[in-house]
């Protein structure tokens, strides 16, 4: 475990000193997103990430609801304006809506973003559209029922479907599906995804398949760069979107022709860490300045503690360790075994 230098409160009188302050790093980068995993569970089986189901290998101490709310308090006092709940799949806790419910109502927090299996996405969605939610992503690996279960072992895009088109009968528009990329698998059906955006005003993200302490083989298979498809979609008349502030990693593009909007998640490209704007909390309480680190910065003590002020100085004092760049191109994939474990 990484230890960093906890700052006296004798430096603080602490509201009043980092009022206004603002999460930097040595690079100017500035970061108001916090991906916050609350489970490392996950009830599908995918190839490239938990291809023999869910092992729960240490304590399943996650945060409580009070750490929570410290955490994200803290992290809104330092700027934070979007908060993206993640897992392992998230849905899994049954205070989801009271998680997102308190993210909502946190003063600073602008957005609430979910990124979830959909395994009960149509039973849900209008319990966390009501308790705050202001966007969704939805894992959705392949439009075809059978390579769908070939990819994550669950035979429920039927469901998944139906509540995405559930959360849209509700008014409910800011609406995402993710892909991982995957040269065997669902590379191939790029075509019939870019068909079904004609008449769906949704963005489908593809995600280049990432490298992992466990995944050596499957990622030498099946591993594609995304810039392909980029230049297929420049190509074809797609042109990019601007980038907001706020958004993750993805660089989008739209087309007149199409309802809806393709995203591409590169993290391969040479430039993709430019322009990092997020963190990462796991569900036990440990801050992650990158999703390829080699350790975490404990917080937990903290936020046991209910101790807002300490969080924000623990998290501050950790800023002069992130570095300029994850180094996934010399195969570097630090501890991550797979993303369920800190939320991808």
């Amino acid at each position: 475990m990484l230890q960093i230098a906890r700052v006296t409160r004798e430096m603080s009188s602490a509201s009043r000193i980092w009022k206004g302050v603002m999460l930097q790093d040595n690079f100017g980068r500035k970061f108001e997103y916090l991906r916050l995993s609350i489970t490392d569970a996950c009830n599908f089986r995918c190839n490239y990430c938990l291809p023999d189901g869910y092992d729960c290998l240490g304590e399943r101490d996650y945060m409580s609801l009070s750490e929570i709310q410290t955490l994200v308090s803290a992290f809104a006092q330092l700027g934070t304006k979007k908060v993206r709940i993640t897992g392992g799949e998230p849905a899994l806790r049954k205070d989801l809506t009271d998680i997102i419910a308190l993210c909502a109502n946190t003063p600073g927090i602008e957005q609430v973003a979910l990124t979830t299996n959909g395994f009960n996405l149509e039973k849900k969605i209008e319990q966390w559209l009501n308790a705050g939610l202001t966007n969704l992503n939805v894992s959705a690996d392949s439009l075809d029922p059978r390579m769908f279960e070939t990819i994550t072992g669950s035979s429920k895009l039927e469901n998944i479907l139906a509540g995405i088109t559930k959360a849209q009968a509700l008014g409910f528009d800011k609406i995402k599906l993710n892909a991982v990329l995957l040269k065997q698998f669902n590379l191939s059906m790029f075509d019939d995804y870019l068909a079904w955006l004609r008449d769906n005003a949704i963005t489908v993200r593809f995600i280049e398949l990432m490298e992992t302490g466990s995944n050596q083989l499957y990622f030498q298979q099946n591993h594609v760069s995304g810039s392909i498809l980029k230049q297929q979609l420049l190509d074809q008349g797609w042109s990019q979107v601007i980038r907001d502030k706020l958004a993750g990693p993805a660089q989008e593009f739209y087309h007149a022709e199409y309802a809806g909007k393709i995203g591409l998640i590169m993290p391969y490209s040479n430039d993709f860490c430019q322009t990092c704007n997020r963190l990462r909390v796991s569900s036990h309480g440990q801050l992650h300045l990158c999703l390829f680190t080699e350790q975490g910065i404990d917080l937990r003590s903290s936020l046991k503690e209910r101790d807002i002020e300490q969080t924000k100085l623990d998290v501050i004092a950790s800023m002069s360790n992130k570095k300029l760049s994850h180094e996934l191109q010399q195969n570097i994939t630090g501890i991550n075994q797979h993303f369920a474990s800190i939320g991808g």
